[in-house]
């Protein structure tokens, strides 16, 4: 018996690794910054976590939202697409023929060639054809709105607690140090995952992240910082 042969891609994570990543980065540093700046405002202990607390639902009512509007919109998008096909298809089959057929010989094959993969393709399904190769809509990238919106809000969650939790156990006068220390690793890790996970250098992956993490925290901690000497 011949023994299918099966490879994985990564290309295949693309669609929830995203949603992961952005909803677990948005986490740490909106949070982080968001405790750092609250406690540089000198807040008390209990107020840096209502506010922290505060952020996390927010944030993960957002996120949740924002990627279910914005994905859904794609998949409405891809689905008028694909009806205006199904149509063109219905009223002439043998232009839509050529016109996959052009595209083929536009990639390398001989007219002979491409007419008759052309036919065998639009024989087997025609939509499908045309979807891919003329519309670029591949089922790996299809748009997903309630998945990517549950791996989102999730993830931003997941994200979310971990500078909240080490705010709530950290000693008042090292808050600031702690967190600000801790979110930056915690991005580190992030980062190096997804690189790995996405097949990209993970050092690049680790540099990014925790550099717009030092960004954000420092410029957050510095409005909170500046307006608690105003008050």
């Amino acid at each position: 018996m011949a023994v299918r042969h099966r490879e994985r891609h990564r290309t295949q994570r693309i669609g929830w690794l995203r949603a992961a990543v952005l909803g677990a980065n948005d986490g740490i540093v909106s949070t982080a910054s968001l405790v750092l700046g609250v406690a540089a405002a000198h807040a008390t202990h209990a107020g840096i976590l209502v506010a922290g607390l505060a952020g996390l639902v927010a944030g993960t009512m957002s996120m949740a939202a924002g990627e279910y509007v914005s994905v859904h919109s794609q998949a409405d998008s891809e689905q008028a697409e694909l009806e205006l096909e199904r149509r063109e298809l219905e009223a002439d089959d043998k232009g839509e023929h050529r016109e996959l057929a052009a595209i083929y010989m536009a990639r390398g094959l001989d007219a002979a060639l491409a007419q008759q993969v052309a036919a065998q393709l639009m024989k087997h399904d025609a939509l499908d054809a045309h979807a891919r190769d003329e519309l670029g809509i591949y089922d790996t990238f299809a748009a997903r709105p309630l998945l990517a919106a549950v791996a989102s809000a999730g993830s931003f969650a997941a994200g979310a607690a971990m500078p909240l939790l080490v705010a709530a156990f950290a000693p008042h006068t090292r808050l600031i140090p702690l967190v600000s220390v801790t979110a930056l690793i915690f991005l580190a890790v992030l980062g190096g995952l997804a690189a790995y996970a996405g097949g990209a250098s993970m050092m690049k992956g680790i540099m990014r992240v925790t550099f717009w993490g030092v960004l954000a925290m420092a410029l957050t901690a510095g409005v909170g910082a500046l307006f608690g000497t105003l008050a």
